[in-house]
């Protein structure tokens, strides 16, 4: 199964970091928070992830391309550039690097990866939050219901788009974008998705959060996994400095891996 992880915006709201490199390669801890919310999906067994960059999209590309050569203790020849590799801290992901454009939203950015993605299950989730959700558990429960579409719930300050849940406690009844007023459950990402939900994005306009969530809605496709436990998304530097705190600390509730 693929993990596709939005990674493309332009994050205004942390300019102190974003403008120099994309929000995903801010760093916690000496790691990029992409790294952090990758590693959460490989403990559970999932390691072929797409990145839909657009923001200074080359940061991304390179760090990948050089993760070997900075992890990694090597020898080099210098007459001829042959490289061995001495202790190779690599890690056993498949990574695609996508550029779907600067400007392009959200939605836009899934449907121009949609021949990457394939027809599949996919993981759904940004760049820019990390959590203690325990995957395979969300996966099941996304399995057992059949929808469309399962989004991971939380409860932090409402700051996020508001979901609300149907008699069953597990179809979502209504989805609307961030309002002050609001008050508890929001859309944490951490989606499950099946291929179905392409069809409902128009265009490279189209904010996966607005219209196609809404359709998932009124078509009784999208489900919503609660999560009680530890959630943060990194969208100020007070975020970062709240989770830079935990990983100093070395109590990083997101850590759910073995080093």
């Amino acid at each position: 199964m693929k993990v596709v992880v939005f990674a493309g915006g332009l994050g205004t709201r942390l300019s102190e970091e974003t403008a120099i490199r994309p929000k995903p390669m801010v760093e916690i801890g000496g790691r990029p928070i992409i790294w952090h919310i990758m590693q959460c999906y490989a403990n559970y067994g999932l390691s072929d992830f797409v990145v839909l960059g657009g923001y200074k999209v080359e940061f991304i590309r390179q760090y990948f391309l050089n993760y070997r050569l900075h992890s990694s203790d090597f020898t080099i020849d210098m007459s001829n550039g042959e490289i061995l590799w001495c202790v190779s801290k690599g890690v056993p992901w498949r990574v695609t690097v996508l550029d779907t454009g600067l400007d392009t939203m959200t939605g836009g950015r899934m449907k121009r990866a949609r021949n990457i993605i394939g027809n599949d299950t996919f993981c759904l989730t940004y760049g820019d939050g990390v959590s203690d959700v325990d995957i395979g558990k969300l996966i099941a429960f996304h399995r057992e219901g059949g929808a469309w579409a399962t989004v991971t719930t939380v409860e932090p300050p409402g700051r996020f788009g508001v979901l609300n849940f149907a008699d069953d406690g597990k179809k979502i009844a209504s989805f609307r974008e961030k309002d002050g007023r609001d008050v508890g459950l929001v859309n944490a990402g951490f989606f499950v998705c099946e291929p179905e939900v392409f069809d409902l994005i128009d265009d490279d306009a189209t904010v996966w959060e607005q219209a196609p969530m809404r359709r998932l809605v009124d078509a009784g496709q999208l489900r919503g996994y609660h999560h009680s436990g530890f959630w943060q998304s990194m969208d100020t530097l007070r975020d970062k400095q709240a989770l830079e705190d935990f990983w100093a600390k070395g109590n990083a509730p997101w850590k759910v891996w073995n080093d």
